[in-house]
């Protein structure tokens, strides 16, 4: 009895993955290894007098996630729904610890350095924990999901704690990533649209206005975006090198490497806006692969979701290409200065060795879920 109670919760596990999806992350992140090796050089040299600092760190994080992508991804994603409480509590606790033993850096407690050289940044694992946790609780919830009071009001609740202690911090931008992908989660398992659009407008608009209002840096953002010339040496200047990064590079780029606005010109060109240093030395071509392979591995993730054997893998798979997209979109977003900067890391892409190696356990759910849906094609 026991084992077939075993052959049933796993038999998927020996199908293969989605060749497509893992073909389109070793793609993404061989890029992005490139692309932190030439945007970081110049930054590492004058920092540490080693222009492959941070490609080594990056490199390193790099192989341990792919290692922990494979490990997952013959770990049956069915495994995680078990622990949905202690994955709230986990979350909770460790966006706790960041005001009281994080390190502040820019303003800002966003991250816990366990050593001087190595740092995690809570709110990335919360991302994941978050879309654990909400896809175990829309299932077991379900019939009560199309109800305003104990569907939206009270799901939405729960979440409460959580963008809270992220404002403190503040990490306004993970918040509105959280909110994002779950709002999504919601709706897809059957909370109604209307909810969301009534409830944005007389709460969520005024909120984000008075969020805004009320934190002279973000005010100053908003109107660095409507006018950045107007403070070119200040707060307007990231973004207007960035634009002529962007510029500069023309339809093929001016070559991998040879790229002038990393050379202190932009900020840590490394990490947020990394993109305008793709689109400088790779050009118009360059930066449609990428958003083409971004765009490849959405249509994945949403393919799995739609194929998945239950809504629990379904609501994962759809929360984890949720956040995929809404960073690429918010990111790409900032550097062509369509919308005010905001501290959005590119996947795969920017520098973050923590971040990156949550980014690929992710991708290893990601395929498990996969191997799932095999029988279903």
């Amino acid at each position: 009895m026991a084992k077939k109670k075993k052959k049933t919760f796993s038999s998927f596990l020996k199908n293969p993955i989605d060749f497509t999806l893992l073909i389109t992350i070793l793609l993404l992140l061989s890029l992005g290894l490139i692309m932190v090796l030439s945007a970081s050089s110049p930054s590492a040299l004058s920092e540490s007098g080693n222009s492959y600092s941070y490609f080594y760190k990056q490199a390193i994080f790099a192989g341990a996630g792919l290692f922990m992508m494979w490990v997952i991804s013959n770990i049956d994603y069915r495994f995680y729904q078990k622990y949905y409480k202690l994955v709230y509590i986990i979350a909770f606790i460790s966006l706790l610890a960041v005001p009281l033993i994080g390190r502040e850096v820019n303003g800002a407690k966003r991250w816990i350095y366990i050593t001087d050289s190595l740092s995690l940044q809570p709110s990335e694992v919360v991302k994941l924990l978050m879309i654990i946790f909400y896809a175990t609780i829309l299932v077991k919830d379900r019939d009560e999901l199309e109800k305003y009071g104990k569907g939206f009001i009270k799901h939405l609740a729960i979440l409460i704690p959580i963008i809270a202690l992220l404002l403190i911090e503040p990490h306004f931008s993970a918040s509105m990533v959280i909110i994002g992908i779950v709002s999504i989660m919601m709706i897809v398992a059957g909370t109604k649209f209307w909810h969301f659009l009534a409830t944005g407008a007389v709460l969520g608009v005024p909120g984000i206005i008075a969020l805004i209002a009320l934190e002279p840096y973000r005010l100053k953002r908003v109107i660095t975006f409507l006018d950045p010339w107007k403070d070119s040496t200040g707060s307007g200047w990231q973004v207007i090198q960035s634009l002529y990064a962007i510029g500069s590079g023309g339809l093929f780029g001016v070559g991998l490497g040879e790229s002038k606005q990393k050379y202190l010109y932009i900020p840590e060109p490394h990490n947020d806006f990394i993109f305008s240093i793709l689109g400088e030395e790779l050009g118009f071509i360059g930066c449609a692969i990428v958003i083409i392979l971004f765009g490849i591995f959405i249509w994945r993730g949403i393919l799995i979701a739609m194929k998945s054997p239950d809504m629990f893998g379904s609501l994962v798979a759809i929360g984890i290409t949720t956040q995929i997209a809404i960073q690429v979109i918010i990111n790409i977003a900032v550097v062509t200065s369509s919308m005010p900067a905001t501290g959005m890391p590119l996947p795969f892409f920017s520098y973050g060795g923590s971040s990156l190696f949550i980014l690929l356990c992710e991708m290893g759910i990601l395929l498990n879920i996969s191997k799932a849906t095999k029988n279903k094609e």
